[in-house]
């Protein structure tokens, strides 16, 4: 059980920078497919294609873990789990959403971890990283202006109550290009989502702030959960620092 461990988290044997940003270049591609097949017009004309969905997400998934660094791994891994709570949190208890069929289906935490890990991809390309200030700035303006178009013309006071509050997240963490990334993934993965109807946002927030489907604003809560992941997993790493090292100490040291 350790060795797998160390293989899965601890061990970059595996990585492979091209593939991983393959998978990252196709999540687009890979998002219209796998929620077109999901969706309501597949379903009425063919049949429901729930299950394909999900198995092709958890192969998407396996892949692009396979192919990633032990660091992203760990917040692949984290992310599936986390993402459960808040599907709890917002979709069963707070009712803010709701998806075509009762339950909460199987391909969302992986979805999830797909999602974020393609917008971590995306900020650390080369080309992002050497033009970090003019991204910043660009996303600056073009965030605003989301915020306040979906606001104005959509009535969407949702998106502009927690649009200020994304904002709030990002100059605590010192206006980090990867929550832009990741919050241009969520974005599609929402527009594509709702149009397909795989799940539609409720009309009023708590039944009181008008919101409209989807909500540009929701990325602030996925900018939230994001921060939290890195915690935990910075917090994992913290704790398992030499545990790749006693673990090849162990090896070394059995007689088979």
């Amino acid at each position: 059980m350790n060795n797998l461990i160390n293989v899965l988290f601890f061990n970059d044997k595996n990585y492979n920078a091209k593939m991983q940003l393959f998978f990252a270049i196709s999540f687009p591609s890979f998002t219209l497919l796998a929620l077109g097949i999901d969706s309501v017009y597949f379903k009425e004309h063919f049949f429901d294609g729930r299950d394909i969905t999900n198995v092709l997400s958890v192969l998407y998934f396996s892949f692009f873990f396979w192919f990633s660094d032990s660091y992203l791994r760990k917040l692949m891994f984290v992310m599936v789990f986390l993402s459960y709570l808040g599907e709890f949190i917002f979709c069963t208890l707070l009712e803010m959403y709701d998806y075509r069929t009762a339950l909460i289906p199987i391909y969302v935490p992986f979805g999830h971890a797909i999602v974020f890990a393609s917008g971590y991809v995306f900020a650390h390309t080369q080309f992002a990283v050497k033009n970090d200030n003019f991204f910043r700035k660009c996303f600056a303006v073009a965030f605003t202006a989301l915020f306040l178009s979906v606001g104005f013309f959509l009535k969407d006071l949702f998106s502009l109550t927690f649009g200020i509050f994304f904002f709030l997240l990002l100059k605590r963490k010192r206006w980090q290009n990867l929550y832009y990334f990741i919050a241009l993934c969520v974005i599609f993965i929402e527009l594509a989502g709702t149009y397909f109807k795989c799940w539609k946002w409720a009309p009023k927030t708590f039944g009181l702030i008008p919101t409209s489907n989807p909500p540009m604003g929701a990325v602030f809560f996925y900018a939230g959960g994001d921060i939290l992941l890195t915690k935990i997993v910075d917090y994992w790493k913290s704790k398992t620092t030499n545990k790749p090292i006693e673990i090849a100490i162990e090896s070394e040291n059995c007689p088979f």
